[in-house]
């Protein structure tokens, strides 16, 4: 029967093609690196210090606390300021009270666009959040801005 050899003469060439490509798979013992193997949770984390180390030169102030956001003059009574790279909206609603919620509507998942008349508006739908508390001021969104934590140390407000 010509399928069943065809059938037989590829499984067996395929497994025996599998067996010498897996050869190479157990050398636990050699002292090579291979730029395929996994870093372990250490070395991940010291890579992604590394990387973002370097990265705070344009944007905002890191430190190991946090991220520097603004100086607290920077915020204005009754209105606020967006954070897109950090996803995160700063609002004063009343002199020296600082809230901190993300930027991100949740409604659809866009970017709040303003901070204007005690509301942080979204621009997609028009969900509106009032700038005390990320609660619903004006849908479609049902649920309120999730808060973010942020510290006022001095005039500096930072994300933590």
């Amino acid at each position: 029967m010509t399928d069943g050899s065809t059938r037989r003469t590829m499984l067996t060439t395929g497994t025996a093609a599998l067996a010498a490509t897996c050869m190479g798979c157990g050398n636990k013992g050699s002292s090579s690196s291979s730029s395929t193997e996994t870093p372990t949770a250490s070395e991940a984390a010291t890579a992604s210090e590394s990387a973002t180390a370097g990265s705070s030169a344009s944007g905002p102030a890191s430190s190991a606390t946090g991220t520097v956001l603004a100086q607290t003059s920077e915020i204005p009574e009754g209105g606020g300021m967006i954070f897109k790279e950090e996803k995160v909206v700063v609002t004063q609603p009343k002199a020296g009270e600082f809230k901190a919620f993300s930027a991100i509507c949740t409604h659809m998942g866009c970017t709040v666009s303003q901070v204007a008349g005690g509301t942080i508006d979204c621009p997609c739908h028009g969900s509106k959040f009032d700038i005390t508390d990320g609660a619903v001021a004006h849908g479609p969104a049902t649920k309120p801005l999730p808060p973010k934590s942020i510290t006022v140390s001095g005039n500096s407000i930072t994300l933590t």
